[in-house]
């Protein structure tokens, strides 16, 4: 949001600097998309983006003083969720893929989608065990949104249920099929 940058601000002031950190390899953008289903890039919308850290040391190192210390230190309170996505939006980034999310305003919000094995897939980061609506929503929707298949990273075991399989965060690195 613009705004929370300066009051009245619009995309046309800062698209130059964003422009310029990104060609600097400091940030990634995700984009939102239309639909989610193949292409990506046909379905982005390129006005409707969110920001990522190139690295995730450095977003951590950019928290308030003392909180790099406490996350070090497996307390990683507030930030958890925030920093689950960034790893994950560092790693894809890192594979050279582009980064897309959906979100519609009723509601439905998927932290990432990208092509793997053909096929537009899903990627929910979750910070704590738990359920994840929108991710469900899409699953039992499939005529609606086009998606088989998804996968659910966080503080888990190697599983599947039905069309979802769940990774330890640590193991994204392993999704490398196109």
């Amino acid at each position: 949001m613009y705004s929370a940058v300066r009051t009245n601000a619009r995309g046309r002031d800062y698209a130059g600097c964003l422009q310029w950190i990104e060609g600097a390899g400091m940030i990634r953008r995700a984009y939102n998309t239309e639909t989610t289903e193949l292409p990506l890039d046909g379905n982005a919308i390129y006005s409707e983006f969110k920001v990522y850290m190139a690295d995730t040391g450095l977003f951590v190192s950019m928290l308030e003083s003392g909180t790099a210390s406490s996350i070090v230190q497996g307390q990683l309170g507030t930030y958890k969720g925030a920093i689950y996505e960034n790893v994950m939006a560092d790693v894809l980034g890192k594979m050279g893929r582009k980064l897309y999310y959906y979100h519609k305003d009723g509601g439905v919000e998927l932290d990432f989608l990208f092509r793997y094995q053909g096929e537009c897939v899903p990627i929910e980061c979750k910070a704590r065990t738990g359920n994840a609506k929108s991710l469900k929503t899409v699953m039992n929707n499939e005529v609606k949104y086009h998606v088989s298949h998804a996968i659910k990273l966080g503080d888990y075991n190697v599983g599947r249920e039905g069309k979802l399989l769940t990774l330890p965060m640590y193991m994204s690195f392993l999704l490398t099929q196109f």
